[in-house]
């Protein structure tokens, strides 16, 4: 049966696959997935492979994972695979309803409202379930537009948005500049002015997406700003969605406002705001760290929305044995309090950590508050102002320091020379390598000029950098290998390299 096609090689050119299997809206050859091919091709161990490339392209929150392991071996029980838990096998292996187990809901309601200081209470009613923030943000679209209609978003915004929100839904994204100037703040002069350029473009705008925190950039909206975008979408009569993946990973004042809170603003309420377009992305990849679950939430103010977004949910369902885990974890509120405020305090650390080694070097990061990176400023070792000089020192980056960090290009930035680099992810151990490799890299290129002249020898020495320019090669016994790669261009700055 299909032998015509798959019984010989020559006939593979006949099979032809659908124009959505096909069309290149996935986003796949954006540089921010190149660079997660580079690691898995020569991922780095501290044992096994120490000049592979370090991963500080995916924001995972790997810091308190320990203290979920711990919580499991005290609490047998919430597992029906153990002896403990085997009693609750039956019942949980055959639910089927695609609402979700009740106990889930309302721990996930809970959590939600945890996660915003309590300041507002979330309804178990409304929690949709979805495989993770990606189809939870795809079965959002889904419900609110038809191919074709478009989505105002702030840029940077993150890579895979074109695979999560256009790639099957054929809708458009429309970028709303953001620049350095006033450390990429999003206006509501900017807002106004992309929907102006769509209306006369004659693009039908559905909706404005907001991540909040925001990623790439680590920072989040202050109350005034939702207010204002809030109003905007209401008066427009188009769309908020609000993506709050990482609202639990604030880890410095201020604090994180949530629209859901912004909603319940008495100043707001008397602009006549309509609640049923406001919608709510959330799940536990970021905060909890558990992007394997693939626990996505839609949260809707809008009766339709929910009722479609529940239907739509029967492709991308939460397994029921991941549901009876986490509605026993999260309705332990002792445990989600220390949790929530040690994990807080470890990003706090590492964050701290990692910066203050960039500036130890003279690499500056965008003053940030959450998340689980740094939104790294690299323009003065641009050779020009331009992508493609972004794109030369990334490939450099990637194949010569060993460090998969995302070019600002692949998150839409309007600016060359920024990075997104991740810090959550690894050990203290290989966060000290990262460093290390980034601190060679910078005095490999401030120690040559841009004729590639050694501009002080001695130094190059001390720093253990000692060049050979007669056989263009460098003393392998004056580098730890832990930290360099091999194939490290050293006798010429990589950004020379760049640059030619």
């Amino acid at each position: 049966m299909g032998s015509e096609t798959s019984g010989n090689s020559n006939n593979k050119s006949a099979v032809v696959l659908s124009k959505l299997a096909t069309n290149e809206q996935h986003g796949e050859n954006s540089p921010y997935f190149d660079g997660w091919k580079a690691y898995d091709n020569d991922s780095f161990h501290l044992v096994n492979n120490p000049n592979g490339v370090i991963q500080m392209g995916l924001a995972e929150n790997q810091l308190s994972v320990d203290l979920v392991e711990e919580w499991i071996v005290r609490n047998p029980n919430a597992s029906i695979c153990t002896t403990e838990g085997i009693e609750s096998f039956r019942r949980i292996v055959n639910f089927q309803d695609y609402h979700g187990l009740p106990e889930f809901t309302t721990a996930i309601a809970k959590y939600l409202g945890k996660t915003r200081q309590g300041k507002v209470k979330f309804d178990p009613n409304r929690v949709v379930m979805a495989g993770g923030a990606t189809g939870a943000n795809e079965t959002l679209i889904f419900c609110l537009a038809d191919p074709g209609d478009a989505f105002l978003v702030p840029s940077p915004y993150y890579p895979g948005f074109n695979r999560d929100l256009r790639w099957r839904t054929g809708i458009q994204l429309l970028p709303i500049s953001c620049t350095s100037s006033n450390n990429f703040k999003i206006t509501i002069e900017a807002v106004q002015e992309a929907y102006q350029n769509a209306q006369q473009a004659n693009i039908n705008v559905k909706g404005l997406i907001l991540t909040n925190p925001s990623n790439p950039l680590g920072t989040i909206l202050d109350r005034d700003t939702l207010k204002k975008l809030l109003t905007f979408t209401s008066q427009h009569n188009i769309h908020l969605v609000c993506d709050e993946i990482y609202a639990a990973t604030v880890f410095d004042a201020p604090q994180f406002i949530s629209i859901a809170e912004i909603i319940d603003d008495n100043e707001i309420r008397n602009h006549c705001i309509n609640k049923d377009l406001v919608h709510i992305v959330s799940s536990l990849s970021k905060d909890t760290g558990f992007p394997g679950f693939r626990v996505g939430i839609v949260y809707s103010f809008n009766d339709d929305v929910v009722n479609c977004a529940r239907k739509m949910s029967s492709f991308g369902l939460v397994s029921t044995q991941t549901q009876h885990l986490l509605a026993s974890m999260l309705s332990d509120g002792e445990f989600v309090e220390e949790f929530l405020i040690e994990s807080v305090k470890r990003l706090r650390k590492r964050h701290e950590k990692f910066t203050n080694g960039l500036e130890e070097v003279g690499i500056k990061c965008l003053k940030g508050n959450a998340g689980l990176y740094c939104w790294m400023d690299l323009r003065p070792m641009l050779k020009e102002p331009t992508f493609d000089a972004e794109m030369s020192l990334w490939k450099l980056i990637i194949n010569d320091v060993k460090l998969n960090v995302s070019p600002g290009s692949s998150f839409n930035c309007p600016e060359a020379g920024w990075f997104r680099v991740c810090f959550a992810n690894i050990d203290d151990q290989t966060v000290e390598i990262a460093l290390a490799r980034i601190r060679m890299f910078v005095d490999a290129n401030n120690n040559v000029n841009e004729n590639g002249v050694v501009k002080n020898k001695q130094q190059w020495k001390k720093n253990k950098l000692r060049l050979n320019f007669l056989n263009g090669k460098y003393d392998e016994n004056a580098m730890n290998m832990n930290m360099m790669s091999p194939n490290s261009p050293i006798p010429i700055s990589p950004l020379v390299r760049a640059r030619n």
